[in-house]
């Protein structure tokens, strides 16, 4: 792959895609090439941009076919004729299925004019969203790029800009100035990273697709966010000869900075260092890790409990995890992480989210990940995809990363990479196969750290 191949879908004037087309002539856009535009109106004025640009373009109308999935898979056909590699939707007013969005994994990115989670999800589009901006009296906005996934508006973020709300403007003057001061600087910013990422992946021998073994620096991506949440990573030392686990939590209130984590015997616990901080402690106080026979169970809630109860009676982490739900909330509605490192036998792993499926909360998504472990090699979740006025969740699948052979440097290393301002508390815990013993590591930010644990 010497250039990513990039179809462009839109339904409208095509302004997106004309940032994309001088990123690409001004060599703004040199990983990737525009090679096809669809549009879902035959009187959009992008498909004359396009035509201007010299690049191929089509009409594929939603109300040509009675049904979506008949739409979707002339969407795909065309694609796929053309040899896409990279889907953005830049101004298309449609939004696709799961099944569209699982042909094109982590490969469909959109730009979306309001700092997601804000104004966002079903029914917020366009000129609508700058209308709401403005109903709401916000001072401030901005656009969104982001990954597609099964919700919308609900994958990765990749890039978000601020930009000021005037008392004089209108929907159409805030629609120009988001535009023109992020989204058309975003989009080709994102466009050329995710072609760079593409192409590179092809050389390593991945096909353009995401290779468990080819980890990403965990610490990097950890630094990268300011505010992840509570975030759980299970995997394998480099050696095979060990289970590897590390939960932390990080807070931005007094409150949630009151705690500390403690040991129970062989089980982790959140101890309050101020009670007075906060009248209602029931979704910051809970027991994270619960060591049984055969498991161990960590979570970022009282669902650790839950699938110990539903473990005992025979029943298994699914089970458990279908009576649970995201947590209570609004606006966050912060996701319940939950994993179990499995001992009897093999040693295996799964992780879990369950999170709003929707902007308003009324469905919930349920998504477990199981593991066969690969030396070296962890995955980790988390609950926000980073710091905002109201939180974003973590989407997609958990990412994998690379293992320290050593506990206390792995431990030191993953705390120094948290955001010192937000980080709060770190738990690491290395398990050896054959006997089952383990090493493990505290560290607090308002005790002594780095002791054992």
């Amino acid at each position: 792959m010497l250039k990513a191949k990039i179809a462009v879908l839109v339904s409208g004037g095509g302004t997106n895609l004309q940032a994309l087309i001088d990123a690409q002539e001004s060599g703004r856009l040199s990983s990737g090439q525009i090679a096809l535009v669809i549009a879902t109106r035959r009187d959009a004025f992008a498909l004359f941009r396009a035509q201007r640009a010299g690049i191929p373009a089509e009409t594929v109308e939603r109300a040509a076919f009675s049904t979506q999935e008949a739409f979707e898979a002339r969407l795909l056909e065309r694609l796929a004729a053309n040899g896409i590699d990279l889907v953005v939707l830049a101004g298309f007013l449609h939004i696709l299925s799961a099944g569209f969005v699982a042909h094109y994994p982590d490969r469909i990115v959109n730009v979306h004019p309001s700092l997601i989670p804000a104004y966002s999800g079903k029914g917020y589009y366009g000129i609508k969203v700058h209308e709401a901006v403005l109903a709401a009296g916000e001072t401030e906005t901005g656009a969104t790029v982001h990954m597609v996934n099964e919700v919308p508006d609900g994958g990765r973020i990749l890039f978000q800009q601020r930009v000021p709300v005037f008392p004089s403007d209108t929907p159409k003057t805030l629609q120009h100035r988001v535009m023109e001061q992020a989204e058309w600087r975003l989009l080709p910013r994102a466009v050329e990273e995710l072609c760079a990422g593409l192409i590179a992946r092809e050389q390593e021998g991945t096909n353009g697709m995401q290779n468990e073994s080819k980890q990403t620096n965990l610490f990097e991506t950890i630094q990268a966010n300011p505010y992840p949440g509570r975030g759980i990573l299970l995997g394998l030392t480099p050696d095979g000869t060990r289970a590897a686990l590390a939960y932390f939590i990080m807070g931005r209130s007094a409150g949630s900075r009151s705690r500390a984590f403690a040991k129970d015997g062989d089980n982790l616990a959140i101890r309050m260092l101020d009670d007075g901080k906060i009248a209602d402690t029931s979704l910051i106080f809970y027991t994270p890790l619960r060591t049984l026979a055969h498991a161990v169970v960590v979570t970022n809630g009282d669902q650790t409990d839950t699938i110990c109860a539903s473990l005992a009676e025979g029943k298994t982490f699914e089970d458990a995890l279908m009576t649970r739900t995201f947590e209570p909330d609004a606006p966050h509605f912060t996701p319940r992480i939950s994993s179990m490192l499995e001992f009897s036998g093999s040693f295996s792993y799964k992780l879990s989210i369950l999170k709003a499926g929707d902007a308003a909360g009324t469905t919930t998504l349920r998504q477990t990940f199981a593991y066969e472990p690969l030396a070296g090699t962890g995955h980790l979740i988390h609950t926000y995809a980073g710091d905002g006025k109201t939180l974003p969740s973590f989407s997609g699948e958990p990412v994998a990363m690379a293992v320290l052979d050593d506990c206390g440097a792995f431990a030191q290393a993953l705390w120094s990479a948290l955001n010192p301002e937000n980080r709060v508390s770190l738990y690491v815990r290395f398990t050896n196969l054959q006997t089952n013993e383990f090493e493990d590591r505290i560290l607090n930010q308002y005790e002594t750290q780095g002791e054992p644990a």
